[in-house]
């Protein structure tokens, strides 16, 4: 989490995925991606690494193919991911047919970190979406809170599909504060916020909630929000991959801080994907999905 960068990196084993399309070294999977489950909404949580210059062999212009032939493999309906530049999200939009996404940086712009959220204009509608920050004064762009260095926000949107019942769901996207331990109380107030919004933003509807937590399944953040929502691994029945989602781009995951939480869902597969051309990843972070279809009665569109 706050370990400095790795340029040490290793050649992991895997399948070599047939990735047409996307200009990339032959990418290999230690983990394969899982079948889509019947009638299911693929949900992934994905901390993209913002582009840092000095990542080395992982810089973003090296590692794009990789993280492009990962989300064409994975074939998601709806991304929530964290560090997300706009440079990041335009190529997702310029290379994979029928994405779009949307959302403002942590100051309200779009020169920073977005937690953007990416969608496939084919199987989603946007219906509506907003933003607040983690801070006293939520409202504020690019405000701080209870000690935190930079400024944390939450994405939020209701999405409806486009095919079966036209469910429609609650989707929100954050990333928590990241020092270990001075920012443990700018956690946990981020969560009580997200917790405390989140019956006017859902109303009845199924929630989805993507995050890095920069805080493991043991921490306070994590109690607070799994007091509402469910842990989507700890759900499923066969959880495919690693735990750990942190690795530093060395593909040995340290830490499980990225989560996907959910209300009104069932949870058919899980995994933690670990692709990657030799050695360049798409991202420090495994990106983790999600197979999930509407609990019965959870299902009712709002207006």
């Amino acid at each position: 989490m706050t370990a400095l960068r790795s340029f040490v990196h290793r050649h992991a084993l895997g399948l070599c995925l047939a990735l047409a399309a996307v200009p990339a070294l032959p990418a290999q999977a230690a983990v394969a991606v899982p079948p889509r489950s019947a009638g299911a909404l693929r949900v992934m949580s994905f901390n993209v690494r913002w582009p840092a210059p000095d990542d080395g062999l992982n810089t973003w212009p090296q590692r794009q193919p990789v993280f492009l032939a990962t989300i064409r493999a994975a074939d998601p309906d709806v991304i929530g991911t964290q560090e997300l530049f706009k440079r990041q999200g335009d190529a997702v939009v310029r290379h994979l047919p029928h994405w779009r996404w949307f959302g403002p940086d942590r100051f309200g712009g779009h020169a920073n970190e977005h937690m953007g959220i990416l969608y496939r204009t084919d199987r989603l509608a946007l219906i509506r979406h907003g933003v607040f920050w983690l801070s006293p004064t939520p409202a504020v762009p690019g405000s701080l809170g209870w000690g935190a260095t930079l400024p944390r926000m939450v994405q939020w949107a209701v999405l409806e599909r486009r095919l079966g019942a036209r469910t429609r769901f609650l989707m929100i996207d954050t990333h928590l504060a990241n020092r270990d331990v001075e920012d443990e109380t700018a956690r946990v107030e981020s969560a009580r916020l997200i917790a405390a919004r989140l019956p006017a933003l859902a109303g009845r509807l199924p929630v989805v909630l993507t995050a890095d937590l920069n805080a493991t399944a043991g921490s306070a953040a994590y109690a607070t929000l799994t007091a509402h929502l469910a842990d989507s691994r700890a759900q499923a029945a066969a959880p495919l991959g690693p735990e750990p989602t942190f690795h530093d781009f060395t593909g040995t995951g340290q830490q499980r801080i990225d989560f996907i939480l959910e209300r009104g869902w069932q949870v058919r597969a899980y995994a933690t994907l670990t692709t990657h051309a030799g050695p360049r990843w798409p991202s420090d972070h495994f990106p983790i999905l999600a197979d999930l279809v509407p609990s019965k009665g959870e299902s009712t569109p709002q207006p």
